[in-house]
């Protein structure tokens, strides 16, 4: 059993060559024929211009008994309707007639092929008993046996072997970058995803696909980088407050007599209740990295923001709705976007919250905006970062776990949107923008969103 060829190499140049082959076989076989046909025809043409030469000479009565000949056509007769010979060429005397073939009366040129000889016969006249000139001389060289097929056969077997050598090294040349990259990719590791395949100087499909592939690796590369520095950060953090908790319990348990069992174990709850805040947000943080399988859907952002803001707490929170206001994704997400927001704001105001929803172009904006003592503009962007808590938000929220601006960035990225912490005249403002949609889905009925 043969054996498929693994390399694309073999592959390739295998299938060139039997393409090749079947070109050359029809081409072959059709210049053959061709061939044959032409050089068939043009020495049938010369003997019979020689023969209607002397059929003609004939005709007048100037047939010498001898018949001169020259080249290979040594064979001429001039024959009665009786067979009988009444002049021929030197090499035709003494020997009967050439051939019993008789053309009729309305063909006079007839031709015939016996053999390796070729025939012509010409009558003189069209009269029923007008003599017949016979003219014959071999088949040419090249039409006899298969010396034609022989030449054309070995022709056809050294273009073959062109063609596939020269496939063979023209697709040994494209693929030899592709060994370079097979090299380097095996040297790459998770541990190591520093390295970068070499580019192939030509600008060609390889070329594309290796540049693809390195900025695959650079995505790659910083995700790692970002998921080992996340790893690093959340170690720290649920450290602390373990290494917290452990020293509480130790002291209460080896100092019964000094501790408060009762404050012991309020201490623990809110340690505890801080480890299920990180965990939490962590679970959220894992769940936005691999994507929502939720399908996203048509939400009126205004009316969403009139249902989900809390009215009651530490100060009034005040909602400002613009109708019709419609956006596409996950309620869930917009609505933890929106609880976040507005719980930083009411723990960091110093008398009231605003809240608003209005569209500017193709943008819908969510503005929640407090009264408090603001952030530095250094601070702006730093606030994003995870498990970035900044002291005042330390002082009044110590159970925080430090990931809520985070995950509501990450919830607006996934959004097609932004959120960013602007520059107020007086406290914080974040302001979220999500991508807007023309009108409400179709079968939707418009309502009217409530200003509060």
């Amino acid at each position: 059993m043969i054996s498929r060829p693994r390399s694309i190499r073999a592959r390739s140049t295998v299938v060139t060559s039997l393409l090749a082959l079947v070109a050359l076989a029809v081409v072959g076989v059709t210049s053959s024929l061709a061939i044959r046909y032409r050089v068939e025809d043009d020495a049938f043409n010369r003997v019979e211009q020689v023969a209607s030469q002397w059929s003609a000479a004939a005709r007048a009565g100037t047939l010498p008994e001898v018949i001169p000949t020259s080249g290979d056509l040594a064979l001429i007769q001039l024959v009665d309707p009786r067979g009988r010979v009444l002049a021929a060429s030197r090499s035709a005397r003494g020997r009967p007639a050439l051939s019993t073939l008789r053309p009729p009366v309305d063909d006079r040129v007839q031709r015939r092929t016996d053999g390796f000889r070729l025939l012509v016969a010409v009558r003189i006249t069209t009269a029923a008993d007008a003599p017949v000139v016979l003219a014959e001389r071999r088949e040419p060289a090249l039409l006899r046996g298969h010396n034609l097929e022989y030449a054309l056969t070995a022709a056809a077997l050294a273009l073959l072997a062109i063609v596939s050598w020269t496939s063979w090294r023209t697709v040994g040349r494209t693929l030899r970058p592709i060994e370079a990259i097979r090299a380097r990719l095996a040297e790459i590791t998770v541990s190591d995803l520093s390295l970068r395949m070499p580019v192939p100087p030509a600008d060609d499909e390889v070329a594309m696909l290796v540049r693809t592939a390195n900025q695959t690796l650079d995505r790659l590369d910083e995700a790692v980088a970002q998921q080992r520095r996340f790893a690093s950060t959340t170690s720290h953090e649920l450290r602390n407050p373990i290494a917290g908790l452990r020293v509480q319990l130790e002291e209460a348990l080896l100092h019964p007599g000094e501790v408060d069992p009762h404050e012991a174990i309020r201490s623990a709850l809110s340690v505890t209740d801080r480890l299920d805040a990180i965990v939490g947000d962590l679970l959220v943080l894992a769940r936005l990295g691999a994507g929502d399988p939720a399908p996203p859907e048509p939400i009126d952002l205004g009316r969403l923001v009139s249902q989900e803001a809390p009215r009651a707490g530490r100060v009034p929170v005040r909602v400002h709705a613009a109708p019709e206001v419609w956006v596409r994704g996950s309620r869930i997400q917009l609505v933890r976007v929106l609880a976040n927001l507005v719980s930083n704001a009411v723990r960091h105001a110093g008398s009231a919250v605003d809240v608003s929803v209005a569209a500017a172009g193709g943008e819908a904006v969510l503005t929640v905006a407090d009264d408090g003592a603001g952030i530095a503009p250094a601070d702006l962007e730093r606030i994003f970062e995870r498990f970035t808590r900044l002291e005042d938000g330390r002082r009044r929220d110590a159970g925080g776990s430090g990931l809520g601006l985070a995950i509501s960035r990450d919830i607006a990225l996934s959004h097609g949107g932004t959120l960013k912490a602007e520059e107020a005249p007086r406290g914080a403002r974040f302001v979220l923008r999500l991508p807007r949609l023309d009108g409400p889905p179709a079968g939707r009925p418009k309502h009217l969103s409530a200003v509060v």
